[in-house]
């Protein structure tokens, strides 16, 4: 088996693993002992999320990007703050479950703050209308446990004219969930709360690991703006 092929098989049973049905804390504690090959394991997957997300942001973003605070929830390893770095913007607010995942975030050196809590159970540690983007990248799902009402509160921590991005798998075993945030995306856009700015579907969003995903499946990146 070639290293390429191993690098594969070895994070699709690490990535299985974490898609797996548990408790959220059953899932944080499995992110606390995969942390330090997560990197890796993404990378051989070629998850595309983080600089899909960072750039859907820097198409539309025209304010001051290195004064634009950046809240990076589920923020992990800090992919998404390395991608938005590359496009300029500089403080940035990370949040995660994982002890383990925000030690390595905050070896980065891009986080100026960096808070653990579990979202979706706890408010998020933020001051309301405090952020210029607030974005999820990867971590809303079927398999997450992080639900959809937690778009509200990312409403909460945005300053009126900043942004939201959220990206999710369009996979076979995430139909539902899917659904259910774009519901809940209509519903916030219809109370005037947030307006579409731009959605996108990437058909290469990231090799699937699940027998039912063969090759490469597809993923979601929405951008919203606050009114």
């Amino acid at each position: 088996m070639s290293t390429v092929n191993q690098a594969y098989e070895d994070a699709k049973g690490n990535i299985i693993s974490a898609l797996k049905g548990c408790t959220k804390k059953e899932k944080v504690a499995y992110y606390d002992t995969w942390a330090k090959t997560y990197d890796e394991d993404v990378l051989a997957v070629d998850y595309r999320a983080p600089s899909l997300a960072a750039n859907l942001i820097s198409s539309h973003f025209s304010g001051d990007r290195e004064t634009a605070v950046v809240l990076d929830l589920a923020c992990g390893t800090g992919l998404v703050a390395k991608q938005m770095k590359k496009h300029g913007f500089r403080k940035f607010v990370g949040v995660d479950g994982s002890e383990a995942m925000l030690k390595l975030a905050k070896e980065t050196g891009l986080y100026q703050e960096l808070k653990q809590s579990m979202l979706g159970e706890d408010p998020l540690p933020v001051q309301q209308d405090s952020c210029d983007v607030v974005m999820i990248v990867g971590a809303m799902s079927a398999y997450t446990k992080v639900p959809v009402s937690l778009v509200r509160e990312m409403c909460k921590a945005l300053k009126p004219g900043g942004y939201i991005c959220i990206s999710t798998r369009d996979a076979p075993g995430n139909k539902e969930f899917k659904a259910a945030l774009e519901y809940e995306l209509k519903q916030d856009e219809a109370e005037g709360l947030i307006t579409c700015v731009e959605f996108n579907h990437v058909k290469e969003y990231e090799l699937g690991v699940l027998e039912e995903e063969p090759g490469y499946i597809s993923g979601l990146v929405y951008l919203y703006k606050k009114l």
